[in-house]
């Protein structure tokens, strides 16, 4: 495929998906969202590929939507817009490898959203996450969305309501970022939680993705009704079966689905 906003580097087990309007903070324009909606995808087919990572170039990781392209248009652009925003952020839970967000910079208002909505989060120091729509007279609505559900109501609410930017370490403290980075060390502590994660079978993986986004937010008895066929399915699968006698035998297992 030919992309204009985004670039894909396959390097398995790592696929990237690189924003590319450095010029434009990585603002996320409805084409640049359609493509990075395509790349995962097509990240996600490529053979080898076992975790996605969506980074931006240049001096951050995305500004939010493209301001200048929402001005002045008709009620249906913004349907369409909003409606491609969320594509984007579902697709994210729809593919099966886990995907890290590689932030550095800015990560606000729809760019926030982006880094709530992938599986894992890792930031370099000095990244500072806000939603500041409230201050252009667009409150945060749909980046409320991932990001209620990651930090919680409270510092959701003070985030949307006063537009403030919170840094690495606060963000880290409320459950937005997994593990920060020293400065010029992103590279280094994605390798390391690549490293850890790739040691599993790939097939279960996907299955616990699937699983985690399907019980997510329900009530209690509800998540248990979804979650324990699933489980009960998984267990006769062939790599449960080879985990069971690896684990039984004292040995490595070798997963079925590598």
């Amino acid at each position: 495929m030919h992309y204009e906003s985004v670039l894909i580097v396959p390097e398995p087990p790592v696929g990237r998906l690189v924003l590319n309007r450095p010029e434009r903070r990585n603002a996320l324009s409805s084409e640049a969202m359609d493509e990075i909606t395509r790349a995962l995808g097509e990240l996600s087919a490529t053979p080898g590929v076992r975790i996605v990572t969506i980074e931006g170039r240049g001096p951050a990781f995305s500004a939010g939507h493209d301001i200048a392209e929402m001005h002045g248009r008709d009620p249906e652009f913004y349907d369409g817009l909003f409606a491609t925003c969320t594509r984007m952020m579902r697709a994210i839970h729809a593919v099966p490898q886990p995907v890290i967000a590689k932030v550095h910079g800015i990560a606000t208002a729809a760019g926030c959203q982006l880094v709530a909505s992938c599986d894992l989060v890792v930031a370099e120091e000095g990244t500072r996450f806000a939603t500041p729509g409230v201050r252009i007279g667009l409150f945060c609505t749909t980046p409320m969305v991932p990001i209620v559900r990651t930090v919680g109501q409270k510092r959701a609410m003070e985030m949307l309501l006063t537009g403030e930017p919170v840094s690495t370490e606060t963000a880290m403290a409320w459950g937005l970022v997994n593990r920060i980075a020293p400065v010029g060390g992103l590279n280094a502590v994605i390798d390391e939680l690549v490293a850890q994660i790739v040691r599993w079978s790939p097939e279960v993986i996907a299955g616990g993705k699937t699983a985690f986004y399907a019980q997510e937010g329900l009530p209690e008895d509800d998540a248990y009704d979804v979650v324990q066929p699933l489980m009960a399915a998984a267990a006769g699968t062939a790599d449960a079966q080879e985990g069971f006698g690896a684990f039984l035998e004292k040995r490595q297992p070798v997963w079925r689905s590598d």
